[in-house]
């Protein structure tokens, strides 16, 4: 005859085989790990000159990149110039705004550089109170030059 301590033990195991072969075995749980991509590399030492080049020149081409994806100075004041003629009247004090329709129009002629900021998600995040549906051009610049 077997104790109540064994009985629950010998429960608590076959429960616990029977749930392992329905969730699939334990193969899959011991092997989970691999699925964990890698996301820390060691800096290289000091006598390990390869590695720290490679580094290095994997920096600049990432930082050249992000540079390229930059608005320069003549591309931003062509942003102004366009969102200045294209303006929604009437202003709202000394304010000038624009409508979402006039927003995707200025979208198309900016270029390719600028259309990451002419989104739905980005107008609506600009849009405060407005009787009539427009964002101020002014904010609008700033939240490129800040996020571009």
């Amino acid at each position: 005859k077997k104790s109540e301590q064994e009985l629950k033990d010998e429960e608590m195991e076959l429960f616990t085989k029977y749930y392992m072969e329905w969730k699939g075995g334990k193969k899959s749980d011991s092997m989970s790990y691999a699925n964990i991509p890698r996301f820390y590399y060691r800096l290289p030492a000091e006598d390990e000159v390869l590695l720290q080049k490679l580094r290095e020149e994997s920096r600049a081409v990432f930082l050249q990149r992000k540079s390229r994806e930059l608005l320069d100075n003549e591309e931003l004041q062509n942003l102004w110039f366009l969102l200045d003629k294209h303006q929604t009247s009437p202003m709202t004090g000394e304010e000038a705004m624009i409508n979402y329709e006039n927003f995707l129009k200025v979208g198309e002629k900016a270029g390719p550089k600028c259309k990451q900021f002419f989104t739905a998600k980005i107008f609506a995040k600009l849009l405060h109170n407005d009787p009539y549906g427009r964002i101020s051009i002014m904010q609008f610049f700033n939240y490129v030059m800040r996020k571009g």
